[in-house]
């Protein structure tokens, strides 16, 4: 009997080629190998096209659905109608209830045909795959009161923007393995604006809700949709372990559009963020693990997080942030070939007295900024708290952070680091950095309570905090002011 081999969900049987190869062939090893190869890479090429949607089977990709489960299901089969008008929560209700009966034979994927199809809030399943076809956009329906509340997150002790309770995410998910959303770059719409009105007016009770939230899971993968106009943060894997972000666009208005983060990574482990478009009105991508003391007490850090390949616009926050609330801790992260334009800043590590924790283990790869205000920001002072019962006294931890290629053009303040002396930023490292500037009468490169060393040449030059070497790395200078202040505080 053929011996078999497991490729993701995927199982296969070696191909027995002794069966089908002539006598007078099966002497001869080199070619066997040669024969067993192609067929192994034709498997692994099919699987691909499986997995990723590649069109090389595909007479027309942007019409045909790849089926990814063992069972497929049409929204139109529950009485969906995408007429934009008809509210369709009972349709996906009732899809997703017939998908949880086939979990364990394979899982099942739910398909939105082209249309415009309005819902309230509602729940994915496990060993599911919600596949939006080319022109299908599912709308949140814009009346608050279709959207269920759910209890404060335990590491933030209450909702974000109220005491108590919280709307919850237009499309959720808790406690659930192997969920994979994605299509032909079919889009989510949170249709957030009334919800941005109504939280400026202060007429909303509650913490507002993100667009997809998913909790507490693992194996999530998110691929080749858009999301847009979210009513907070836009895509929120909280707790999970096991995340893939990629080629997905996420759009709301740069302005007007609060607290519109684009993809906030919250305690959780293992996560790849690549190949997407984000222009937001708050952080591109936020990286957070709790806040103050009930982040502490939760105790889960986000860590092992690779971002890359992003192009990012944010003209009210930065790029990517750590934090603000990073009271689990954060570590093991990478951001590399981040290009970040027309924002106000383009990385940013945020944190205060208060939350505790740590950032440690930051590397920083190939960032481009193109006419951003502040390059490279990490401020100690950023004093918002749930609530009065923080310890003023816990101090967060931020060392062995490093910066490499650095480069860009139109940047008014290059870097700027404000340590303080509770809280002094240790072990930063910046290599290759040559950043154009706008205004040479600024301070340009700020530091204040930092230790670090400068490898090579680099433009600006550095504040006096930190140690230089050059190329080889060897010291040519030594800091003796590492707790110099040097912060244009009128910037």
């Amino acid at each position: 009997m053929a011996d078999t081999f497991t490729f993701g969900r995927f199982h296969f049987q070696k191909p027995d080629f002794k069966r089908c190869v002539p006598p007078f062939l099966s002497s001869h090893k080199t070619l066997f190998t040669v024969l067993w190869i192609v067929g192994f890479t034709s498997v692994f090429i099919w699987q691909r096209n499986i997995v990723y949607g590649l069109p090389i089977f595909q007479r027309d990709p942007a019409r045909t659905i790849t089926n990814l489960r063992t069972f497929a299901f049409n929204l139109t089969d529950f009485g969906g109608v995408g007429d934009g008008v008809t509210v369709n929560t009972k349709a996906f209700e009732s899809a997703i209830a017939a998908i949880s009966k086939v979990g364990k034979k394979g899982g099942g994927q739910l398909n939105v045909p082209a249309g415009l199809w309005l819902t309230a809030p509602f729940n994915l399943t496990s060993h599911m795959t919600l596949f939006l076809a080319e022109d299908a956009v599912i709308l949140g329906i814009e009346d608050e009161k279709y959207w269920p509340l759910m209890p404060p997150l335990p590491s933030y002790g209450y909702g974000r923007e109220h005491p108590g309770s919280r709307y919850g995410s237009l499309i959720h998910g808790q406690n659930l393995k192997d969920v994979i959303i994605t299509g032909h770059n079919g889009t989510i719409d949170g249709q957030g604006k009334a919800w941005w009105v109504k939280y400026r007016q202060k007429l909303l009770n509650h913490t507002r809700g993100p667009l997809v939230q998913i909790m507490w899971s693992s194996d999530i993968w998110i691929s080749n949709i858009t999301l847009r106009n979210s009513p907070f943060w836009t895509l929120h894997p909280f707790d999970c372990k096991n995340v893939i972000i990629t080629n997905v666009t996420i759009l709301a208005p740069v302005l007007e559009a609060p607290n519109t983060d684009g993809i906030d990574p919250d305690s959780c482990e293992n996560v790849v963020i690549e190949d997407c478009y984000i222009s937001v009105g708050d952080d591109g991508i936020a990286i957070k693990s709790g806040w103050d003391q009930y982040g502490i007490s939760y105790g889960r850090p986000s860590t092992n997080i690779l971002i890359r390949n992003l192009t990012v616009r944010s003209m009210v926050s930065a790029g990517v942030s750590i934090g603000s609330e990073m009271s689990g801790g954060v570590s093991n992260v990478t951001v590399e070939n981040l290009h970040v334009w027309s924002s106000r800043r383009a990385v940013r590590i945020k944190t205060a007295p208060g939350r505790g924790g740590y950032v440690r283990h930051i590397t920083y790869r190939n960032l481009t900024f193109d006419n951003v205000r502040v390059g490279i920001v990490i401020k100690t002072d950023y004093n918002q708290h749930p609530d009065g019962g923080y310890d003023p006294k816990a101090f967060p931890v931020l060392e062995d952070i490093s910066f490499t290629g650095i480069h860009g053009q139109g940047v008014r303040v290059p870097v700027l680091i404000q340590g303080r002396e509770e809280i002094p930023v240790r072990n930063i490292t910046f290599r290759e950095m040559s950043v154009g500037i706008t205004n040479k009468n600024k301070h340009i490169f700020q530091c204040a309570f930092v230790q670090g060393q400068v490898i090579g040449t680099i433009f600006p030059a550095p504040c006096e905090n930190l140690d230089q070497y050059d190329e080889q790395e060897r010291m040519v200078k030594q800091s003796t002011s590492q707790n110099i202040t040097d912060i244009d505080y009128d910037f």
